[in-house]
């Protein structure tokens, strides 16, 4: 699903599963992170992942960052990825977080909307920095 689509195919290596598999054990090491990996019929489906953030600002508060939002091509469109957030959601309630947040590249327009359906708002202008 990472490489199952323009932006995933021009940077993902899906072949070469070692780098995967190292990113993976990390994730499951750290308490922090939360990984979501949504299964029907015995195939994943649908993945995200929530990492907790303890900060400063906000009187100490911690926040939550979706990233690795992805659902399998066959199964767009039938709520699975509103559900997906719709858990990260709850999840970051539970975790006392004060805000969730995530970016999405700006060329996903469709992506925008559904974000916004759900009651995320593009409040702000985000920087990346490739190394």
């Amino acid at each position: 699903m990472l490489a199952d689509d323009p932006l995933g195919a021009a940077r993902e290596t899906p072949d070469d599963l070692a780098p995967y598999h190292a990113a993976f054990a990390a994730i499951a090491a750290d308490p922090q992170q939360h990984l979501v990996v949504a299964e029907r019929d015995g195939r994943t489906v649908g993945t995200l992942q929530l990492t907790v953030i303890p900060g400063l600002s906000r009187r100490g508060a911690s926040r939550a960052l979706v990233e690795a939002v992805r659902v399998h091509a066959d199964e767009r469109g039938d709520g699975l990825g509103s559900e997906l957030i719709r858990w990260a959601i709850a999840q970051s309630r539970r975790l006392d977080c004060v805000l969730l947040q995530l970016t999405s590249d700006a060329s996903r327009t469709d992506a925008h909307r559904f974000y916004a359906h759900l009651g995320f708002t593009a409040s702000h202008i985000g920087f990346k920095l490739a190394l």
